[in-house]
């Protein structure tokens, strides 16, 4: 079994199709998904698609394209939604100075205040970076030096070795999409080679990245098999060993997510 933690089934590329995509996810035994948030506003969308779905769930947050529009957003807020029984991670949060859709001074507040709503919670953080290496990594050392430790994941990971060691050192896990299935991504494949399996998470990001040999249509949830079998040839392992690892990690990290919908032996 294998999990696309993150997802985006409230957009429209998905939204005509959305019981069909999920009956794909089914044959291609993806058994669990989650549906991110990118507007704390708009979170009743996300629990009126989850909600018929026993292994649908969501997240609560502010994705930095709309950190501008919800700057009114506290920590206690997402502390207090994230109670619902099917939010299970907090954000997506985090910094994107490639659009700088929003302020980088609203991104970075944003992102801070996620950060303390995931170690309150104990809910992992989706974290969103985009060409903001140095401020991502000075904001995970500064808030993890000022209150400890958080439950977190770099999200769609396309950046250096560097900054992968970094949030590893600190706790957190890595995450891969499509693009490392890509025929140009040999650096990334090297960086998703490196870290540790015990790390390591695969997504979708849907509808968006399709991976290879989907690329440039609409990505799924069901598609999330072939970017961890792009993974698993390149560190010279099985997909099923793969899909065990990773599942594993998703279930020791997204701790909200009942264990029953666990395969035999991926629950701890």
């Amino acid at each position: 079994m294998l999990i696309d933690h993150h997802c985006h089934l409230d957009f429209p590329q998905l939204a005509a199709d959305r019981e069909g995509l999920l009956a794909r996810a089914a044959v291609a035994d993806v058994g669990v998904m989650v549906t991110i948030s990118t507007r704390v506003r708009r979170l009743p969308e996300l629990l009126d698609i989850v909600a018929p779905h026993d292994n649908l769930f969501c997240s609560v947050g502010t994705h930095p394209h709309q950190a501008d529009e919800e700057t009114d957003v506290t920590t206690d807020e997402l502390v207090r939604l994230s109670a619902h029984p099917k939010i299970v991670a907090i954000g997506e949060a985090g910094l994107d100075y490639f659009y700088k859709k929003s302020a980088p001074e609203n991104q970075a507040e944003g992102f801070r205040r996620h950060i303390r709503a995931a170690r309150i919670t104990g809910l992992p953080l989706e974290i969103h970076t985009r060409d903001a290496e140095a401020d991502t990594a000075r904001i995970l050392t500064e808030e993890h030096a000022a209150g400890g430790p958080f439950p977190a994941i770099l999200h769609c990971y396309t950046g250096s070795l560097e900054l992968a060691q970094h949030a590893i050192a600190l706790g957190l896990y890595v995450s891969f999409s499509g693009v490392v299935s890509f025929k140009k991504s040999d650096a990334l494949r090297e960086v998703a080679m490196a870290v540790p399996l015990d790390r390591l998470l695969v997504e979708t990001d849907a509808p968006f990245l399709a991976p290879e040999p989907f690329r440039g249509r609409t990505n799924e949830p069901g598609l999330v098999v072939h970017t961890a079998a792009s993974i698993a040839r390149s560190r010279g392992i099985s997909p099923e060993d793969m899909a065990d690892a990773t599942t594993r990690n998703f279930f020791r990290l997204f701790t909200k997510v009942p264990r029953a919908l666990a395969p035999d032996g991926c629950a701890t």
